[in-house]
């Protein structure tokens, strides 16, 4: 791995590449005095893409493309332009690119039109986005198992030994399902991609979430071939938003039954006989009108990441992220307590563009994760905090266990995440700083900086200094 900022291997060349490319793409940062450090929650888009668009936007006439007109077919045409760049971009011969409004919708795809039934075992990570979780309703509804693989405390990387159980537990010649993410949404840690092959030779389809992995990594889907990928565009390259990708290769397309219809998914329906015929390949799944004014911009976003690089990006974002976590790392409250918990795997090739933490006063004592994001705010640094819509991590890194989570559930007909943790009386939640393609040296000095400003503080003393 090259790391940027340790002195035997600066690489100053891309370190000056990055600092002109902030300036020229992403100068509202610096205007608007801006550190943001959420990228995984949404990458932020160029002045290039912008433009192009605009440019695209007056010079073209767009119609609504379920026609035949001139305009019509302008708009069919850019949209499968963008259908053949993305397949393209993911080397993704011998699968069907099928448009959604959003990963969620595109793994919502999955859940709805999978033939669970109750010999069916859902597999998945604990590891995942509650998108993901969700398909879970789906087979239990069908009577089918649902089984999640734990996290290793330690590293937060799947239970290998449980898993390879599993596959091994699950009766064959059903319809079974393994699903996980390339890269996590909440740690950053990246999941092997050994395990779609290992699945696919016990007899399960894998569902592979690359929203968190593709930003910074190549996908390559003439190496690895899960069954169903999901894809969010503005999680790349920042624009446009509202739309993602569900990938399905080609084998497995006729598993999903699609169990209803809309305009735009089938040749045709009657109302005497209420009979329909579904259209075929992708549009069966594209339900209604497309974003057809936005498709478009795909391909410009594809461009742009392609002319920077994504190995070089990758790497950045590696040497940020290795950086962040050595400056945090040194960081101790004068009688040596570490200010700054992080979780999951320190080797760089395990962890991603973003850092999942914990920050503790001189007694040990938890800061509540919102003081965090709201002591952040205050200086224009933009951090994400919560649970990112991930409870396994969460769960897994307080050591919150099912009995728990059971008495919890059992106590009340309604609930939140506030009244779960005055419940349990146990922390939950924590900070998540990522990196991307926008990010200097001096945003990431900037937030050791306010991390560092926590050093030798009290939680009490703190809190009222917060509140103040």
């Amino acid at each position: 791995m090259m790391h940027l900022f340790k002195k035997e291997k600066v690489t100053l060349k891309d370190d000056l590449f990055f600092n002109r490319l902030r300036k020229k793409q992403y100068s509202n940062l610096d205007e608007q005095k801006q550190t943001y450090l959420d990228y995984t929650g949404a990458n932020l888009y160029s002045k290039f893409q912008i433009h192009q668009h605009q440019k695209m936007l007056e010079n073209t006439i767009f119609g609504n493309p379920h026609s035949m007109n001139p305009t019509s077919q302008k708009s069919t045409y850019l949209i499968e332009e963008a259908r053949v760049k993305v397949l393209i971009f993911f080397n993704a011969r011998g699968y069907t690119c099928v448009f959604t409004q959003n990963a969620s919708a595109a793994l919502k795809i999955v859940g709805e039109s999978y033939p669970f039934d109750e010999s069916s075992t859902f597999l998945l990570s604990s590891d995942n986005h509650n998108s993901v979780n969700g398909i879970r309703e789906y087979c239990n509804n069908k009577k089918g198992k649902t089984i999640y693989a734990p996290l290793n405390y330690e590293d937060l990387q799947l239970n290998e030994d449980f898993l390879i159980s599993q596959f091994e537990k699950a009766p064959k010649g059903n319809h079974n399902l393994f699903a996980f993410p390339a890269q996590s949404n909440a740690s950053g840690i990246k999941h092997s991609l050994k395990w779609i092959a290992h699945a696919q030779k016990k007899g399960f389809d894998v569902l592979l979430d690359a929203t968190a992995f593709t930003p910074t990594n190549k996908l390559d889907l003439s190496a690895v071939k899960p069954d169903f990928v999901t894809i969010s565009f503005y999680k790349i390259f920042g624009y446009p938003t509202g739309i993602g990708c569900l990938l399905i290769k080609n084998e497995t397309f006729n598993k999903l039954k699609k169990n209803w219809f809309a305009g735009g998914t089938v040749t045709i329906s009657t109302i005497a006989t209420q009979d329909k015929f579904l259209s075929h390949g992708y549009r069966r799944f594209e339900d209604g009108t497309l974003n057809y004014a936005s498709i478009p911009a795909i391909q410009i976003g594809i461009d742009y990441i392609q002319s920077i690089g994504l190995e070089r990006i990758s790497n950045r974002v590696s040497s940020l992220i290795h950086y962040l976590r050595c400056e945090l790392e040194k960081l101790t409250h004068e009688n040596g307590t570490p200010i700054v918990k992080l979780y999951g795997s320190k080797y760089p090739e395990c962890q991603g563009g973003n850092l999942l933490m914990n920050f503790f006063d001189r007694d040990g004592k938890i800061y509540p994760y919102e003081k965090i994001e709201q002591m952040a705010s205050k200086q224009n640094i933009s951090v994400c905090s919560g649970y990112f819509c991930n409870p396994g991590i969460d769960e897994t890194n307080h050591g919150i266990s099912a009995e728990e989570l059971t008495r919890y559930f059992r106590s009340r007909t309604d609930g939140d995440y506030q009244s779960m943790i005055r419940f349990l009386g146990k922390t939950r939640g924590a900070t998540r700083v990522s990196v991307g393609l926008a990010t200097v040296k001096k945003d990431l000095d900037k937030f050791v900086s306010f991390v560092t400003d926590l050093k030798d503080s009290k939680l009490v003393e703190w809190t009222l200094a917060v509140v103040k």
